[in-house]
């Protein structure tokens, strides 16, 4: 998915993007992401009179482990994608670099969609996944899962400074 930039901008050429990516290789190593689907993008690049603009949406489909009881929980996941990109400039060289514009500037003339697609998955992945709403998650003690049943263990946190005081009560 790359672009030439001058010739986009010069020609107002438009293309439309339909492909699927396979995202293994952005989530090896991570835990949390038990399998990923490919990422479908459904782009539109345009360009217009000295910037490309790339709109559209990317979906895709993740088994993530809860995140209070570690249980795989499928999340299917929409992202609206829209950025504006404009070639490299000369006011560069001067330091001179406006922060508040609301184009992304290139290193080169050419457009690679990739590593901004990339960086848009992991934005919009969902930061603490549950299974469910009512999720009980793991006893803190033993480890077993309280949404399949309940533990024996005794949760009861006593504040050191009043330890001597449980036995005052005692019958």
């Amino acid at each position: 998915m790359q672009f030439h930039m001058q010739e986009m901008m010069a020609r107002g050429l438009k293309a439309t993007v339909q492909e699927a990516l396979d995202m293994s290789e952005l989530f090896k190593g991570r835990a949390d992401v038990i399998a990923a689907g490919p990422l479908h993008v459904s782009l539109e690049v345009a360009g217009h009179d000295g910037f490309v603009t790339v709109d559209g949406t990317l979906t895709i489909d993740l088994e993530l482990a809860c995140s209070r009881c570690l249980e795989p929980t499928k999340e299917h996941t929409v992202i609206p994608f829209f950025e504006q990109f404009k070639p490299p400039s000369d006011e560069e060289a001067d330091g001179e670099t406006n922060e508040n514009e609301e184009f992304v500037e290139l290193k080169s003339d050419r457009l690679d969609l990739k590593p901004f697609l990339n960086e848009a998955l992991l934005v919009f992945m969902p930061f603490a996944p549950l299974c469910g709403k009512d999720c009980k998650g793991l006893c803190q003690t033993c480890g077993k899962n309280l949404n399949e049943r309940t533990c024996e263990c005794k949760n009861e946190r006593i504040d050191p400074r009043f330890e001597s005081l449980k036995d005052l009560f005692k019958e």
